[in-house]
């Protein structure tokens, strides 16, 4: 089959994959021309240990560190301001984020109030933001969220019950440091969450009107991916061989559908988690089969 000959592009922060990485997090800080940074993550995280490592790693390599772990899961517009003003106060210049989706669409939203004015609402929607983050580094614990590559960033307007989203290249990270070791502790059923998410980014990507050539390799790898591992990995959960191929998965899923974008199950699983405020994963997986049901008589 011929490649398709409409114009598409390719967004992707700089990637180092592998066990490890997560200790690079100093040596990409330095390089960005940080001398303080912003390490924003959860309670959660902080408990298994990632954090500390991270600390570590930044203030060896000279630079300096302030911390915000105050983030919850679905985060939102009060938490974005409170890490906001913490990086005012500390005089950051750089942000390293550790965790799931929620800490690094957090971390994401505080660069961009600490480079914009206004409040983050103003910078919902479409190519809504003027002026780019500061630097900013991804590590990510959890293998679905894929937030760490992405033009996405979603936050939680909890006086409203809905989630807001901000798609720009502006909030692409400029390095993702992807360490398959920070899967193992997470427990089964946030596995099994994020690892769905993950499926629907591969799924809907694939199916989208947007998708490419490009798109196209690695939303079929990660569900591939997915399908062999998923399972294995809930049950051995210290099995770097299976969490490496999940955290694998997520990042091809993420690079399919931050450049193809995706369809009516996120649309409706952010509303869901907006409104009832469940795990994303959860939603896309509760919705999926009737979207596939739904789309499948239009299919080509």
């Amino acid at each position: 089959m011929m490649p398709s000959l409409e114009l598409r592009k390719f967004v992707s922060p700089e990637i180092i994959f592998g066990v490890g990485a997560l200790h690079l997090a100093g040596q990409y800080g330095r390089n960005l021309g940080g001398s303080k940074a912003l390490i924003v993550s959860d309670p959660g995280v902080l408990a298994a240990g990632w954090v500390q490592q991270v600390l570590a790693s930044v203030e060896d390599a000279g630079l300096e560190t302030a911390l915000f772990t105050r983030v919850t899961p679905n985060p939102r517009i009060e938490e974005v301001a409170a890490g906001a003003l913490v990086y005012a106060e500390q005089g950051c210049d750089s942000i390293v984020a550790v965790g799931g989706g929620s800490a690094i669409d957090c971390a994401k939203c505080i660069g961009l109030l600490a480079a914009n004015q206004g409040g983050i609402q103003d910078l919902v929607g479409i190519d809504k933001v003027g002026a780019p983050m500061p630097p900013i580094i991804c590590i990510p614990t959890t293998a679905g969220t894929s937030a760490d590559v992405s033009q996405f960033a979603v936050i939680v307007d909890r006086e409203n019950r809905r989630k807001l989203l901000i798609i720009s290249k502006a909030v692409v990270p400029d390095i993702s440091l992807v360490d398959p070791a920070t899967l193992t502790t997470m427990d089964a059923f946030l596995t099994a969450c994020t690892g769905m998410d993950a499926l629907v980014h591969a799924v809907e990507a694939y199916v989208s009107l947007g998708h490419s050539p490009l798109t196209d390799l690695h939303a079929l790898q990660a569900m591939r991916l997915i399908s062999v591992n998923l399972q294995k990995s809930i049950a051995e959960p210290n099995n770097l061989e299976y969490r490496s191929n999940m955290m694998l998965a997520s990042l091809e899923a993420g690079l399919a559908f931050s450049n193809a974008s995706l369809g009516a199950a996120h649309a409706m699983a952010h509303s869901l988690g907006g409104l009832l405020d469940l795990p994303h994963g959860q939603c896309n997986a509760m919705i999926l089969d009737g979207v596939v049901d739904f789309n499948y008589g239009q299919a080509a």
